[in-house]
């Protein structure tokens, strides 16, 4: 096992050196900088990131910088990335390092570890890429990875299967070059070892693998349980008033919190004899205390949001004369903005599809669009 371990570490390190995509986050050891990127990759293409990754550098060079920042210039530069859950908790921990490590990113393990949103898996990419220290990783990659080079047969997906990866990712370690064998072992799976039509013959580490010996690489790991999507249906407003449109800030607790978005709410399972009029109607005046006139339907966007897959139907209304309105302010969660200044809000992917057929050239009236 020992030689085993060498070969692999010496091999992994080999290819790497002469392999490694030149990613810009990798051209420093900067810790706030890694730690930015260890964020935005999860469950995020690397092709996606780059571009983020580099415009949020560029307005947050530091922790000061983004501990300073509102939170809705956070999310504005987040929007597109999805998941904006983790955009809120990077906010949060940049001032938890502010107020608790002046300002420093902490270097020890359990200091990592306590900021929000940074589990094992982060903490330990960020410390042993940035200092090299002995920390062990388990991600998507290399879990597939790990399973093909010993033959793990088990389910990855148990506790007890993620207990023995763990183990396995932290026995392999070298003694040096942790934070390059930790990023190997990912390269080695997003470029080579992957889930389907792995390309073995370019595996560098190919005479050290279990699977590849066993035939069974293309059975290893056992596969993820399928997902059971959920239909839905959902309905939002585009409420015109005097030249300008409402928009309502999402609140805790519901979907895309803290950004921007239309009055959006679930169709109702019936829509027969005028109930979807009046149901638009009501759940308007929930949301947000007014009354409307509904208009005619705008668009469909078909789009998917973890598990549910969503018919979205964008309704066009006004505001009915002598309606209560609310005057706009910083702390109020409902604002009108002309058209022509939806860009500077946070929305979600379908709220910016949304808000762009409102500044271009209309579309014809029920059109559908596909969102991702």
């Amino acid at each position: 096992m020992p030689v085993w371990r060498r070969s692999l570490a010496i091999s992994l390190l080999r290819w790497f050196r002469k392999s490694a995509r030149d990613l810009p986050w990798r051209r420093t050891r900067d810790l706030y900088a890694i730690w930015i990127s260890e964020i935005m990759l999860q469950q995020t293409q690397v092709a996606t990131v780059i571009p983020y990754w580099e415009r949020f550098m560029s307005r947050f060079p530091d922790v000061q910088n983004l501990a300073a920042a509102r939170e809705q210039e956070v999310l504005k530069l987040w929007e597109g990335l999805g998941y904006y859950r983790r955009a809120r908790q990077l906010h949060l921990a940049a001032r938890q390092i502010a107020a608790q490590h002046n300002g420093a990113f902490p270097m020890s393990l359990a200091e990592v570890r306590s900021l929000p949103g940074i589990g094992r898996y982060t903490a330990g990419a960020i410390l042993s890429i940035g200092l090299d220290q002995r920390l062990p990783i388990l991600e998507a990659n290399t879990i597939r990875v790990l399973s093909r080079l010993t033959g793990y047969r088990g389910d990855v997906g148990t506790t007890a299967g993620q207990r023995h990866l763990w183990s396995i990712a932290e026995a392999i370690l070298p003694r040096r070059q942790c934070g390059a064998f930790n990023q190997a072992l990912m390269e080695l799976g997003s470029e080579i070892c992957t889930p389907r039509s792995a390309q073995c013959n370019l595996c560098p580490v190919m005479e050290l693998c279990q699977a590849h010996r066993d035939k069974a690489v293309d059975r290893i790991p056992l596969p993820a349980k399928r997902t059971n999507y959920e239909e839905a249906n959902e309905v939002a407003v585009v409420i015109r008033h005097r030249g300008r449109v409402l928009l309502r800030q999402c609140q805790s607790g519901e979907r895309w919190a803290g950004l921007w978005d239309f009055p959006r709410f679930a169709a109702p399972g019936e829509q027969q004899n005028g109930s979807l009029g009046r149901h638009i109607r009501s759940e308007v005046r929930r949301l947000t205390g007014f009354e409307i006139q509904t208009k005619s339907r705008l668009v469909t966007i078909k789009h998917g949001v973890t598990r549910f897959r969503i018919t979205l139907d964008c309704y066009e209304a006004t505001l009915l004369r002598g309606a209560r309105q609310t005057t706009s302010c910083q702390s109020e969660p409902i604002r009108w903005v002309a058209p022509r200044l939806l860009g500077e809000y946070p929305l979600s992917v379908t709220g910016r599809k949304i808000s762009r057929l409102l500044t271009e050239k209309q579309p014809t009236r029920g059109s559908q669009v596909q969102s991702a």
